[in-house]
């Protein structure tokens, strides 16, 4: 194969797997485990980039742990702590918090412990360019 023919193939591979990659769209709303495990298991699995743009809360968050994930600058991303389900929906609960701790890399799990943002119910936000800058999280290529 020629070089600029191998390049030609190489760049159109490169696009076409950013064009399929998954985001946090459908999950922005955040939602129970079983909504996500299935997306976060199939990112890891094939390796491609999983994007986080846009209002991303609760469970969402929890796409920080895929191996191949990258904000945009523009996201959104609201942390609160792991709850139950019907009647204690109101009652924090360790497992799910935990998760969710588990799934951010050390130093967003060490500024989200110290500053409480899983210790309680209610919502606190962090940007996505907060999220690169600070925290160390891949910024999504544009265009995607």
């Amino acid at each position: 194969m020629k070089p600029v023919t191998a390049l030609i193939v190489i760049l159109s591979a490169v696009m076409s797997a950013a064009a399929h990659a998954d985001t946090s769209d459908r999950f922005a709303m955040g939602g129970w485990i079983e909504k996500f495990q299935p997306a976060i298991d199939q990112a890891n699995a094939t390796g491609e980039l999983f994007r986080i743009r846009g209002h991303c809360q609760s469970n969402c968050t929890l796409f920080l742990g895929v191996r191949n994930v990258c904000v945009e600058r523009s996201a959104r991303l609201l942390f609160h702590a792991g709850h139950g389900r019907g009647p204690n929906r109101h009652v924090i609960n360790v497992g799910s918090t935990q998760r969710m701790l588990s799934a951010y890399n050390a130093k967003l799990r060490q500024y989200v412990t110290a500053n409480g943002y899983l210790d309680k119910l209610e919502f606190s936000t962090i940007s996505g360019a907060r999220i690169i800058d600070e925290f160390g999280y891949k910024e999504c290529p544009r265009g995607g």
